[in-house]
């Protein structure tokens, strides 16, 4: 029945998704955002969401979130139906994006988080509570009276998350929460999701990032998202398992003439991505046997550039994302062309 969700509370889905779909449509073109999704993402999982740019991961997160409707398909989260039980949803849920500039900048710190907390419902009481108690957890009671001009990247992205967590969502959403952070402030921001979720088993969160290695630290499993389909799904190390049998090597290449694609043509290269680090030139590249090496090195001396760095090592999820979407995630068409 619509709106209900098949399973029952003690086992049902934190989200849920059957054959979703959403078709943008304009005068002259047609875009297929997402096709046919299928997902099941168990209560108290920490579930990863990757994939490139325009893969469909953000119109997959908006449909969630309540933000977008579907074309096709449907959607539950905590059991309720995304688009005819939208309004109890939002109830539950909370979204926590990376680099949001939401708020108001004459405001103070702990004024604003108020301010949302009014607009959640809360009572007074219990907003001033639980705000004090997560600004403290996050290294902010400091600056609680700071105007939010005066804060750093950091600390917006701090008081973001306290924002996020301080009406008690079922599920959270976390879009790229540690983009352009520091050290310091993105191990703070994992390790209060870590402790959000211990307090309580059921309590589930969908991250997207762009940061392979904290995919792999965080989540339980990760869903890999490209032209629109759900290509692969599972634990961080069974996804690692599809390249056990690969050779990966880690080549560092002097800056020169445009080599990626001449890399990639190599017979018995399986995927390669490339790129630009303190002025050298990193490839990263999926061969099918320890044969194949002197044909890369062949051509990258035919190309005129040198070689200053050679490592083979062991595969990362990054490796297995590469292998299946055929590129990385830093990787624009810039550094496909250039690198």
């Amino acid at each position: 029945m619509a709106g209900t969700s098949p399973s029952s509370n003690s086992s049902r889905p934190a989200v849920e998704t059957r054959q979703l779909g959403r078709v943008y449509k304009s005068r002259k073109d047609v875009v297929v955002a997402l096709q046919g999704v299928d997902l099941s993402v168990n209560q108290g999982e920490l579930f990863g969401v990757l994939g490139p740019n325009g893969a469909g991961k953000t119109t997959l997160i908006k449909i969630l979130v309540t933000l977008l409707l579907p074309s096709s398909g449907q959607a539950w989260v905590d059991g309720l139906d995304v688009v005819t039980d939208y309004r109890a949803l939002r109830h539950r849920i909370s979204m926590v994006s990376g680099g949001e500039n939401a708020g108001y900048g004459l405001l103070r710190v702990r004024e604003q988080l108020w301010l949302f907390s009014q607009l959640y419902g809360m009572s007074s009481s219990a907003a001033r509570s639980r705000i004090d108690e997560l600004l403290e957890r996050l290294g902010l009671a400091e600056v609680a009276n700071r105007k939010i001009t005066g804060l750093s990247s950091g600390m917006r992205q701090k008081m973001s998350l306290v924002r996020g967590l301080m009406t008690d969502p079922r599920v959270i959403f976390l879009d790229e929460p540690t983009v352009a952070l520091d050290v310091g402030a993105a191990r703070d921001v994992r390790t209060e999701v870590r402790r959000w979720m211990r307090e309580d088993p059921t309590r589930t969160v969908i991250l997207t990032t762009h940061y392979m290695q904290e995919a792999d630290e965080l989540c339980d499993r990760v869903a890999i998202v490209n032209r629109g389909e759900v290509i692969a799904h599972g634990t961080p190390q069974a996804l690692k398992q599809q390249v056990d049998e690969d050779v990966i090597v880690d080549l560092q290449l002097e800056p020169g003439r445009p080599l990626l694609d001449a890399l990639r043509a190599v017979e018995g290269v399986g995927a390669a991505s490339a790129r630009e680090e303190d002025g050298i030139d990193r490839f990263s590249l999926l061969l099918a046997d320890d044969a194949v090496l002197p044909r890369v090195l062949s051509t990258v001396e035919g190309s005129g550039r040198r070689v200053t760095g050679l490592i083979r090592r062991q595969p990362t999820l990054e490796d297995a994302f590469v292998k299946l979407v055929g590129r990385s995630l830093h990787e624009e068409d810039s550094a496909e062309n250039g690198a």
